[in-house]
């Protein structure tokens, strides 16, 4: 029966018409859609505004703050580990094969009905808290109506006017290298919603098909305020946004996966103007970096057509961003509210919170970014330390866990940004997949502290404790690496190594001292790497500069 309803149907999307047909292969739904006119033939024949690329975009950007302000704001999709969707029973797998997680509900077969998943609502409470947002105790879902190869029901449920959480902030620090300091960007909304399915287009671009193991996947649409004057405000922006939902728990905010998705408004006026220009959104949008670029872009591009005379071309529309061209291209009008039609779901009861569930969560939540960052500042950390530390929850919860043992925090934060870091990058590990524990790196740092071990033998403890674990203790017993403080015995080395190399104390007793590292880079070999470097070197000036 669903094969014949899907037969006959006929769509007519924005600048795609397609016939649509579903066809079963091996025991899976493939929507396959037949185009008379490609997308991106559409998209060639158009008009493409010029735009200055390369050093001389960066110079008319320069000069864009002296007559022009951008006015900034994102809607950002992420969607929800839950561990089934949305609506009904079926789990969610990222690259599963295709149509081999639906059913009737999903599919949006009549005669289904939707069931709320609560740990949506739970999410959604949590987000709003950490977005410090009012939260409805009251809220609904809504139809949104619109149709497309890759939404089965031809409708969204969403939220609309009574979304679950409203009027909050959040707070970002930006990089020293991108001038610093901490911004404050208001959050409009948060309100849930489901994900539609996913369109898989054929390399020659005659079909599309269709895999709905997205469809009805849980979503929560997180709109900003218009306060980001920059690209790169925007992208430190989301860069925020993806740190709280992963501290949060809520999403793996992967950008690469589709977890996380930006859709940026951008819009220019003239420096003085109270009233906003016209608002172009960008989609496609991958990466950070491709968020502040298609900004900086459109940014320039707007600017270009206001300073020609131009500015009725810049037409509220929906544009994407192309990253092997770095420009933005028309992609469709954009759709108003009149447009959706939305009207309240009617398979779906309201949604009432109670104090009690909201106080249960809020006491629940975990030490959020911008709260762990303020309390790094306050160790006497730099910024750089800060951010780095607290970009990642397991390097933050490392770091911690250290700190606990007793550790000074700039001595663990310099480890763990430099060497530990740079094992992790060179052997693709995460901080909780090396075997290095906290309270071994604690050891490690208090023996080189206390002098048992230098520190040149420190690093050569931490890459095996990295690659293999074990103990420090263990190791410097078992390799007889304690250090050698005796100021007698290393005398014996000094004595040794100046009697051996004659020409080398002519040259240094005629003026030639930086050989002193020469000598003392001679004794640490003898001691294989052993002699405290402090008592090596006293003795070690002590006899070069004897007469004797």
């Amino acid at each position: 029966m669903a094969s014949t309803i899907f037969r006959s149907l006929q769509v007519y999307p924005f600048l795609l018409y397609p016939t649509t047909f579903l066809r079963r292969r091996k025991g899976v739904f493939h929507l396959t859609t037949k185009a008379t006119q490609s997308q991106t033939d559409t998209q060639q024949r158009q008009p493409q505004t010029k735009v200055s690329t390369g050093s001389t975009q960066s110079k008319k950007l320069d000069k864009i703050p002296k007559d022009y302000e951008a006015i900034i704001g994102i809607e950002t999709h992420v969607q929800l580990s839950t561990l089934t969707k949305a609506f009904c029973g079926c789990p969610y797998n990222y690259g599963s094969p295709p149509n081999s997680s639906i059913c009737p509900i999903c599919m949006g077969l009549p005669g289904a009905l939707p069931v709320l998943n609560s740990k949506v609502i739970e999410f959604a409470v949590k987000l709003g808290l950490a977005l410090n947002c009012n939260l409805a105790f009251n809220s609904k879902f809504d139809r949104k109506q619109y149709f497309y190869p890759d939404l089965p029901k031809g409708y969204q449920i969403s939220q609309f006017d009574v979304p679950i959480a409203t009027a909050g902030f959040l707070d970002v620090d930006i990089p020293v290298e991108f001038g610093g300091g901490h911004k404050r960007f208001g959050i409009t909304r948060v309100h849930m919603e489901e994900d539609a399915g996913k369109l898989l287009h054929a390399e020659n671009g005659n079909y599309s098909q269709v895999d709905l193991n997205r469809a009805g996947v849980p979503l929560l649409e997180i709109v900003s305020e218009p306060d980001m004057r920059n690209g790169i405000e925007a992208a430190e922006y989301a860069a925020e946004l993806q740190r709280l939902v992963r501290y949060l728990g809520v999403s793996n905010g992967n950008m690469q996966e589709g977890s996380l998705r930006c859709d940026v408004n951008v819009s220019i006026r003239p420096i003085g103007q109270s009233k906003f220009g016209t608002k172009v959104e960008i989609k496609n949008l991958n990466s950070f970096s491709s968020v502040s670029r298609a900004i900086d872009f459109e940014i320039s591009r707007q600017v270009q057509l206001h300073s020609q005379g131009q500015e009725n071309q810049i037409v509220q529309e929906t544009r994407l961003w192309e990253e092997g061209s770095q420009r933005t291209i028309t992609m469709r009008k954009k759709e108003g509210l009149a447009d959706y039609r939305y009207f309240p779901e009617p398979d779906l009861p309201a949604v009432t919170l109670a104090q009690e569930y909201i106080d249960d969560i809020k006491n629940s939540l975990p030490e959020l970014p911008e709260i762990k960052r303020r309390r790094y500042e306050q160790m006497g950390l730099s910024m750089q330390d800060v951010l780095f530390l607290a970009n990642d929850k397991n390097i933050a919860d490392f770091f911690d866990a250290t700190l606990a043992k007793g550790a000074d925090p700039k001595l663990v934060a310099n480890w763990i940004m430099s060497d530990i870091a740079a094992f992790m990058k060179n052997e693709k590990l995460s901080i909780n997949e090396i075997k290095l524990t906290p309270e071994e790196l604690s050891e490690l740092i208090a023996s080189i502290k206390g002098g048992t071990i230098s520190g040149k033998i420190g690093k050569e403890i931490l890459f095996e404790l990295l690659a293999k674990g074990g103990t420090v203790k263990e190791l410097i017993e078992k390799k007889d690496l304690v250090q050698i403080v005796d100021p007698l015995e290393i005398e014996k080395m000094v004595v040794k190594v100046i009697a051996e190399n004659p020409k080398q104390v002519e040259q240094y007793r005629g003026g030639k001292t930086k050989l002193q590292g020469f000598f003392a880079g001679q004794v640490m070999k003898l001691s294989k790497g052993k002699a405290n470097p402090g008592v090596l070197n006293k003795i070690l000036l002590e006899k070069l500069n004897s007469k004797s």
